[in-house]
C-alpha cells in the first residue's frame, strides 16, 4: 500500500487534535480570557457544530478544483487559523479562530479520504481510508490528555502553537510527496440528503449523533468535574486522562470484535446499556477511586467500542450507499460532540457537574429508544426513489 497513506493520517490527527484539544484546559482559559467555565466550553460546540456543517458543503463548493492545491491551501488557511489562536487576546478573537480551523479542518478530512482512496490501488481502498479515520479517532482520544499536559506546563497557548508546528510539517510532506490529482464527479450534498428520506437510515444516524452527545455532555467538563468531586490536581488529572485514552482505543477493537461475534444490532443495544449505566453511576463512585476508575474505563471503552458497530449496521442497512452513510455518519457524530459539550455547558451554569452525568446518561437512553425502532421496522432500500440511477451510477464509477 502506499506510504503517503500515513502521511495523510498525520495530517487528519493534527485536524482532529483541535476539536477537543480545549477541553482539558477549559479553567486555564477560563482564568486568562475572564470568562466562564461554561462559556469556554462553548468553544468546543462552536467548532463541532461549524465542522459537521461546512465539511459537505465545502467539498461540494469546491468539487472542480485541483485536489492537492486546494489541501495546499486549506492547510495554509488552517496553519493562520491556529496561529490566530495562540495570539487571541480575548474570547470573541479564540472565537473567530475556531470557526475558521473547523472550516478548513472539516476540508482538509474530506481531502484526506478522497486522494487515500486515490493513491491506493482498489483492492486497498478500505484500509486506506481506515487508516485515515485512525488517525481522526486517536486525535479525538488523545486530544484532551495532550492539550492538558501541554497546558499544565506551558499555558494554554502551548498546545496551539503545537499543532501550528504539526500543520508547517503536513503542509511541507503534501507539498513535496504529493502529485498533482484533478477532481472526480462527486454526488451533491443534496443528492447525499436525499438517502435519509430513509426512515431505518435517519434513526440510525440519530443514535450516533444522541449517544456521543450524551457522552460529551460529561466528557467536555472531565477537567472540572475531577477537580470539584474529588479535588485532584493537574499530574492526577493527566494520568486520569491517560488512563482514559488507553481504555478508548481499546474499545474501539473491543467493538468490532463483539460486532463480528454478535452482530451489530445486539452490540448496539449491549453497549447502550451498559454506557448510560456507567454515566448514571460515576458520580457515586468518586469517593471510592478503584472502584471509579473501573466505572471510568468501562465508560471510556464503550465510548468507542459502539463505533464499528454503529458503522457495520449502517454497511448492512444500505450497502447500495455505505460509503455517503459513513460520511453522513462523520458529520452526526460531529453535531453530537457539538450538542453534548453544549448541553454540559448549560448544566454547569445552572447546576453542577454532578449533574452532567445524569444529563448524558438521560441522552445516551434516548439514543437506545431510537435505535430499538430501526430494529423493529420492516426493510428498505437504503437508496429513496429520489436518489436518481444516474447520480448513482457516476458515483459508483469513481
Amino acid at each position: 500500500m502506499d506510504k503517503r497513506v500515513y502521511l495523510l493520517t498525520i495530517v487528519s490527527f493534527v485536524v482532529g487534535l483541535v476539536e477537543l484539544i480545549l477541553g482539558g484546559i477549559l479553567d486555564l482559559v477560563a482564568v486568562d480570557l475572564e470568562v466562564s467555565l461554561g462559556k469556554v466550553g462553548m468553544l468546543i460546540s462552536i467548532f463541532s457544530l461549524v465542522f459537521a456543517i461546512f465539511g459537505p458543503i465545502l467539498l461540494t463548493a469546491t468539487a472542480k478544483v485541483e485536489r492537492k492545491k486546494l489541501t495546499l491551501i486549506s492547510l495554509l488557511i488552517f496553519f493562520l487559523a491556529n496561529l490566530l489562536a495562540i495570539f487571541s487576546t480575548g474570547y470573541f478573537m479564540l472565537m473567530i479562530a475556531r470557526i475558521i480551523s473547523a472550516m478548513s479542518g472539516s476540508l482538509l478530512i474530506a481531502l484526506c479520504v478522497t486522494i487515500a482512496s486515490n493513491i491506493v490501488l482498489k483492492q486497498y481502498r478500505a484500509r486506506a481510508i481506515g487508516i485515515v479515520f485512525m488517525g481522526i479517532s486517536a486525535s479525538l482520544v488523545l486530544g484532551v490528555p495532550i492539550g492538558l499536559m501541554l497546558g499544565n506546563a506551558f499555558g494554554w497557548r502551548a498546545p496551539f502553537l503545537m499543532i501550528t508546528i504539526l500543520t508547517a510539517i503536513s503542509f511541507i510532506g503534501i507539498y513535496f510527496f504529493m502529485e498533482r490529482m484533478n477532481p472526480k464527479p462527486s454526488i451533491s450534498l443534496k443528492e447525499q440528503l436525499k438517502t435519509l428520506k430513509n426512515g431505518k437510515l435517519l434513526l440510525i444516524q440519530l443514535t450516533s449523533f444522541l449517544f456521543l452527545a450524551g457522552h460529551l455532555t460529561l466528557y467536555a467538563y472531565l477537567t472540572p468535574f475531577l477537580q470539584m468531586t474529588m479535588g485532584l490536581d493537574g499530574t492526577w488529572i493527566s494520568l486520569m486522562y491517560l488512563i482514559f485514552g488507553i481504555a478508548a482505543i481499546i474499545g474501539g477493537g473491543v467493538g468490532g470484535m463483539l460486532s463480528d461475534r454478535f452482530g451489530p444490532q445486539k452490540t448496539i443495544i449491549g453497549i447502550i446499556i451498559v454506557f448510560a449505566l456507567s454515566l448514571f453511576t460515576i458520580p457515586y463512585t468518586t469517593s471510592v477511586l478503584p472502584l471509579f476508575l473501573l466505572v471510568m474505563m468501562a465508560w471510556s471503552m464503550l465510548s468507542w467500542a459502539i463505533t464499528p458497530a454503529i458503522q457495520s449496521y449502517l454497511i448492512a442497512s444500505a450497502p447500495e450507499t455505505s460509503d455517503i452513510q459513513q460520511s453522513l455518519n462523520n458529520s452526526a457524530l460531529h453535531f453530537g460532540i457539538a450538542f453534548g459539550s453544549m448541553i454540559g455547558g448549560v448544566v454547569i451554569e445552572r447546576a453542577t457537574v454532578e449533574m452532567n452525568a445524569t444529563v448524558g446518561g438521560v441522552l445516551v437512553l434516548v439514543s437506545l429508544l431510537i435505535i430499538s425502532l430501526t430494529m423493529k421496522a420492516k426493510k428498505q432500500n437504503a437508496v429513496s426513489g429520489d436518489f436518481t440511477s444516474e447520480a448513482m451510477k457516476e458515483y459508483k464509477a469513481n
